[in-house]
């Protein structure tokens, strides 16, 4: 992936408060873009955009993407040429306990912020940020492929599955022309990295525990999901973005981007690599007769990987090492923007 093209390109990000978004500023602000945020307050405390100073190098606005008027101000004003839209309730155990909240900002949210790029004579590229739970997951043991039937189970998940068929059917009555935006969704596996600090997350309970010494609790330690550093599924909504921004007919669509298939490992073994890696703090299995969450889940990536050229470059265990550096960087008190400029440079090869 080469950074330059997005050098002076003006890119509007939704929810770029939040863990995903934090790590797409760090990485365009690197890249020279002019970086437009829309997003509520961060998520988290403590927040890694909060940590790392992003509002101070970018234009950052509060809104809700709820409100559609907001919204459409703000694209007048900033007149993105791409945009990537992540701003979402992104938690399974949350969209049970307030279901109505997120289909409101993960269905409605899509909505308005594709009717803003409609009247736009600027944007040129457009992704939505969805996930893989958008499948309906019958729990194969091979991987989803982007023509396979959407229908998440959960609010959340069938609320991104809602997103993915609003997309559709914006691209099909709205953007068929040559001269209109390029619009494509992303579906990315179970991302970790440095500075997660959300609940009901499997590495940030890692860290909640070593902040707290002591034993990491993990509630089904046989659950499989495709986990990936948070640069891999970054990298291929930079590639897709740029894709159709210079063909729009060859590259707009649907795309999975997950890791490779050593990465496909449970939840118990995840926790051990970290462990392994942390040296000193151990952890335990403990159910919680929490509501239902998929016991598998597997992405299928050749369309990424034949049509994009896209291939993920950090396996399970380099992930891993790169949250524990992150987080030790965190603890000692140490330069973390210097830690992710150094991971991004070594990921991208800078």
């Amino acid at each position: 992936m080469d950074l330059s093209f997005y050098k002076g390109k003006r890119v509007l990000i939704t929810g770029h408060t939040g863990f995903k978004g934090s790590w797409l500023c760090k990485i365009l602000l690197k890249a020279g873009s002019k970086i437009i945020g829309y997003s509520l307050s961060p998520p988290t405390i403590p927040s890694l955009y909060e940590l790392t100073d992003i509002e101070n190098h970018i234009t950052s606005i509060k809104g809700d993407v709820r409100d559609l008027n907001s919204l459409k101000k703000i694209m007048e004003i900033a007149k993105p040429e791409i945009v990537f839209h992540m701003a979402a309730q992104p938690i399974v155990r949350a969209s049970y306990k307030n279901p109505v909240y997120t289909y409101e900002t993960n269905v409605l949210g899509t909505v308005n912020i594709l009717e803003c790029t409609r009247m736009s004579d600027n944007v040129r590229s457009f992704v939505n940020i969805t996930t893989d739970k958008v499948y309906e997951n019958k729990e194969f043991l091979w991987g989803y492929r982007e023509n396979e039937n959407l229908c998440g189970l959960d609010p959340y998940s069938n609320s991104k599955s809602c997103s993915e068929l609003v997309t559709h059917s914006y691209r099909e009555s709205f953007f068929k022309d040559q001269n209109t935006a390029a619009i494509s969704t992303a579906r990315s596996g179970n991302v970790i990295g440095g500075g997660d600090f959300a609940k009901d997350r499997i590495i940030p309970d890692c860290v909640r525990g070593v902040l707290g010494k002591k034993d990491i609790i993990v509630r089904n330690e046989n659950s499989i999901r495709p986990y990936q550093h948070v640069l891999e599924c970054l990298s291929g909504y930079l590639l897709l973005a740029k894709r159709q921004y210079e063909n729009k007919t060859l590259f707009e669509g649907c795309y999975n981007f997950g890791p490779g298939e050593e990465s496909f490992i449970t939840t118990g073994e995840l926790v051990q690599l970290f462990c392994n890696l942390w040296k000193d703090i151990t952890w335990i299995n403990k159910k919680d007769d929490g509501p239902h969450e998929a016991s598998f889940l597997k992405l299928d990536c050749s369309k990424a990987k034949s049509i994009l050229n896209w291939y993920p470059r950090w396996e399970i265990e380099t992930a891993v090492g790169k949250v524990v550096e992150w987080t030790r960087t965190y603890l000692n008190n140490e330069d973390i923007n210097a830690c992710m400029c150094g991971q991004i440079e070594e990921y991208f090869g800078l």
